[in-house]
């Protein structure tokens, strides 16, 4: 097992904490709960050919948290020169969700039914903090993950004007969890979500479930990372005692 405490050390310096006593998990979807990168992915990239907007299909890994109406007008604007409108932002996201639906139903992510069994042991609570708008895949978060999270302790796209890197998801998240940032840990897979977790204060563990490297998320202000949710799951009980047993004056 992994000590943690120059990783925690170093976070809590650099936010100018004495500790961090975690009571609520601010938890991301997409490549952390569940494997759907592969097909947001491969929607965004049908989008855009159909836009004619020349794009990659793993930038829209770095692209990960952003609102879809966001990303739509970053491609666009790159493209075209110039802004979307919201008729045609609303539009084009709804083409990208249906794509989506083409594809096979996702898997849960391994280790992430675990990571959440752990922290209802824990007594943790738990909010949902997502980027996506995607009703396909929030409405089967109760039937994956029974009694895992609250219908009212969810941040989705609808829920924010600004979406990450922005810091308002996970501000907004510990607003309605009733929690302070010293209270929460956050857990995401991409930089822009790892940005805005650690720009609201919170202590951000980073997942690499997709094929952005460990040094990016660090970079963006991972505390500490983690190869797999399951590598995760399998620390997770001795990361938290860890956080609660680490201070500095």
């Amino acid at each position: 097992m992994r000590d943690f405490t120059d990783e925690i050390t170093t976070f809590l310096k650099r936010h100018h904490y004495k500790n961090v006593t975690p009571t609520t998990a601010l938890i991301d979807m997409d490549g952390t709960l569940y494997d759907s990168m592969k097909f947001h992915t491969l929607a965004w990239k049908h989008l855009a050919d159909e836009l004619g907007i020349e794009a990659d299909r793993d930038e829209f890994y770095l692209y990960e948290g952003m609102t879809g109406e966001a990303t739509i007008d970053l491609l666009y604007m790159r493209q075209f020169g110039r802004h979307v409108t919201p008729d045609e932002a609303k539009e084009f996201y709804h083409k990208k969700t249906e794509y989506f639906k083409t594809f096979p139903d996702v898997d849960t992510m391994p280790g992430a039914k675990t990571l959440i069994e752990s922290m209802k042991k824990m007594s943790m609570k738990r909010v949902l903090v997502t980027g996506s708008g995607q009703s396909s895949l929030i409405s089967r978060i109760e039937r994956d993950f029974p009694g895992g999270f609250d219908e009212n302790l969810m941040i989705t796209s609808k829920s924010v004007t600004h979406g990450k890197p922005h810091p308002e998801p996970y501000l907004k998240a510990m607003q309605i969890a009733g929690a302070s940032p010293r209270k929460c840990i956050a857990i995401e897979n991409a930089p822009l979500g790892v940005k805005s977790a650690d720009r609201a204060g919170t202590f951000t563990i980073g997942i690499t479930t997709g094929p952005i490297p460990a040094e990016e998320l660090s970079q963006a202000g991972a505390a500490v990372v983690f190869g797999s949710m399951q590598e995760l799951a399998d620390n997770f009980p001795a990361l938290i005692l860890k956080l609660f047993n680490t201070s500095v004056e």
